[in-house]
């Protein structure tokens, strides 16, 4: 980090990561959650507000522990459809701010302004504004971060949150990163930590001063070479844009059991519904479907399998999960699920599709195309399983007798 400035080492990428994502959106929509500690999920926090990690509850932690350590912890269950709609509008301003934006999540992006230095203002200034728009506009805090490259600009984020801007300037990255923790490294997670805190190596600072063979010594070649290059700002400095988006998936917490099967599979093929629309909306097709669970003791589990050919079709999907489902029912049984998730993978364009030959089949697109456009006018609880209400929710209609039907 001692090449001269220049052109090549403005600050001009942008991290912008919208704190508490779930938790803001349930603060936003019901004045009574506001400053309140806050906790979305159930029997397992899928996210906390600040109010509610400042007392100790993080994301994971059983909703029994989360208590515990927050009397006052209000728990809300979670509104998926509401945080993509937040999701969307802000990912709106990131491209109106800038068509170089590289998204990481869903509450995630970095935004490359370094091409607008002619004709818009300077980039910390530019973050200032996203954040003011993203305040006014969306109504959620968003903590930004601005340096020469990514990883910097991820980790001025970190350290400038709750509801923050920070600016690393190029002359003074090591001057902000030697001193920080291991921890806020992008990449270093708690093994790695541990085992560089087990060398006595708490900062960057204390890493840097290895020489990087060193380093690959103790974590390994590829730990040992991105963690160098990490603490000497040898990190690429473009974002990333136009990648095709690798899955779609969705999870649900489910509390701890026992869990009915049928209350499993409900769950299950209520994930699978959405994420065939969000398939369908994007024009993409999915050649493997992918089960993902967590259970009672934190461990998880995966299970999957592909098609010859890819296909958007959410009747294909749903028998597939469910197969899955299936396969794994004694470790569901025996270790207790807290968590169902699925995710479709190897995603291709639906320009051109290979269907499989199913004379029976006639009219199922046409069941999902209608589907997906009643949930497009009416949102997404407008059409839902039957298996997916609650005593008392929907509409229950007689049968005609025989003789008027």
């Amino acid at each position: 980090m001692t090449d001269p400035p220049g052109p090549a080492r403005r600050a001009t990428i942008l991290h912008a990561d919208l704190d508490a994502f779930y938790a803001a959106v349930e603060q936003r929509d019901d004045p009574r959650l506001r400053h309140r500690p806050v906790a979305v999920g159930g029997g397992v926090v899928l996210a906390a507000s600040y109010e509610a990690k400042w007392r100790g509850v993080r994301t994971a932690m059983s909703g029994r522990e989360a208590r515990a350590l927050c009397p006052g912890l209000v728990v809300v269950p979670p509104r998926f459809g509401a945080y993509l709609e937040a999701s969307r509008a802000v990912f709106d301003l990131f491209h109106r701010t800038t068509p170089q934006v590289q998204g990481v999540s869903i509450d995630e992006a970095f935004l490359d302004v370094g091409g607008l230095h002619r004709i818009d203002v300077p980039p910390a200034a530019i973050a200032a504004r996203l954040r003011a728009q993203v305040r006014d506009e969306v109504g959620l805090p968003i903590t930004v971060g601005v340096a020469r490259t990514p990883f910097l600009a991820k980790v001025a984020s970190r350290v400038a949150k709750p509801d923050g801007l920070m600016v690393v300037p190029p002359d003074d990255e090591e001057a902000f990163l030697h001193p920080l923790p291991v921890e806020l490294l992008w990449g270093v997670g708690e093994v790695t930590a541990r085992r560089l805190h087990g060398y006595g190596l708490v900062t960057a600072g204390d890493v840097a001063a290895l020489p990087q063979q060193v380093l690959v010594g103790l974590l390994g070649p590829a730990a040992g070479h991105h963690l160098f290059a990490v603490v000497h700002g040898r990190t690429p400095e473009r974002v990333v844009t136009g990648r095709a988006r690798g899955s779609i998936g969705a999870q649900r917490a489910i509390g701890r059991g026992p869990h009915d099967d049928a209350f499993v599979r409900a769950a299950l093929l209520g994930l699978v519904d959405r994420v065939g629309r969000r398939l369908r909306a994007a024009h993409r097709t999915a050649r493997t479907v992918v089960l993902r669970l967590r259970f009672a003791d934190y461990t998880r589990a995966t299970r999957s399998r592909s098609f010859a050919h890819g296909t958007a079709s959410s009747e294909e999907l749903a028998a597939t999960a469910a197969h899955l489902l299936d396969e794994a029912s004694a470790l569901v049984r025996d270790r207790g699920l807290t968590l169902v998730g699925v995710a479709l993978t190897n995603l291709a364009s639906d320009a051109v599709v290979q269907p499989t030959l199913d004379l029976a089949a006639a009219g199922r697109g046409g069941l999902d195309a209608a589907v997906d456009a009643v949930a497009d006018r009416f949102g997404t609880r407008a059409v839902t399983r039957a298996s997916l209400l609650r005593p008392g929710e929907g509409i229950a209609a007689p049968l005609l007798p025989d003789d008027l039907a």
